[in-house]
């Protein structure tokens, strides 16, 4: 429920985040993510970036 809220606060389904997270290569268990949710919001902005970026890269690949 942690991880959800925030990904909501970072304009992304959960569903999205967590494809996002693979495509990024990003290895962060959930309770990781959901201790960074809480305690460090910023930081789980910063991860949601990288996943963002990489959701759109994939999509502009497959795209073309």
């Amino acid at each position: 429920m942690r991880i959800n809220a925030a990904c909501r606060l970072n304009d992304m389904k959960y569903s999205q985040f967590i494809h996002g997270l693979t495509l990024a290569g990003i290895e962060l268990d959930r309770k990781v993510l959901a201790d960074m949710a809480v305690k460090q919001p910023e930081a789980f902005a910063a991860v949601a970036t990288q996943v963002k970026d990489a959701l759109s890269k994939n999509q502009t690949a497959t795209a073309h």
